[in-house]
């Protein structure tokens, strides 16, 4: 009865780092520009920022004993995926939380077309992987 707890639970806690970020650091939080910058300029916030990361997933999992997602996908295709995201990612200028978070809070145009494309795009990358590629 009360299943969207968690998941409002979840965006309120998005919200508040997105909102720390932005008050303490001067950065928006969008995962690729920061991912991005450790690579070629990092700063110890940047660390801090990836390593929470993946420690906060673990602990929830751990936690909630919820069982960590298991991808039933080949390596090739798994790294095809994350070069394709890597490139959309940095020709889109950020990624869904850049600009589906950060970017709709602070009522971006740039932001929102990005977002509809980000969401158009899953929703038929899902059906047509769920349907066999027929539309």
């Amino acid at each position: 009865m009360m299943e969207f707890i968690p998941a409002l639970s979840g965006g309120m806690i998005i919200g508040l780092a997105a909102s720390l970020m932005i008050l303490v650091v001067g950065r928006i939080s969008g995962i690729s520009g920061i991912a991005f910058g450790a690579l070629n300029d990092w700063k110890p916030w940047t660390l801090l920022f990836l390593l929470g990361l993946i420690t906060g997933a673990a602990s929830f999992h751990l936690i909630s004993g919820v069982p960590i997602p298991r991808l039933e996908v080949d390596n090739q295709r798994l790294i095809a995926g994350g070069l394709l995201v890597g490139i959309g990612t940095k020709i889109g200028a950020g990624c869904t939380s850049g600009h589906g978070i950060c970017g709709l809070a602070r009522l971006s145009k740039r932001s929102l077309v990005a977002t509809t494309v980000f969401i158009s795009f899953g929703i038929f990358t899902v059906y047509a992987t769920q349907h066999g590629g027929s539309l």
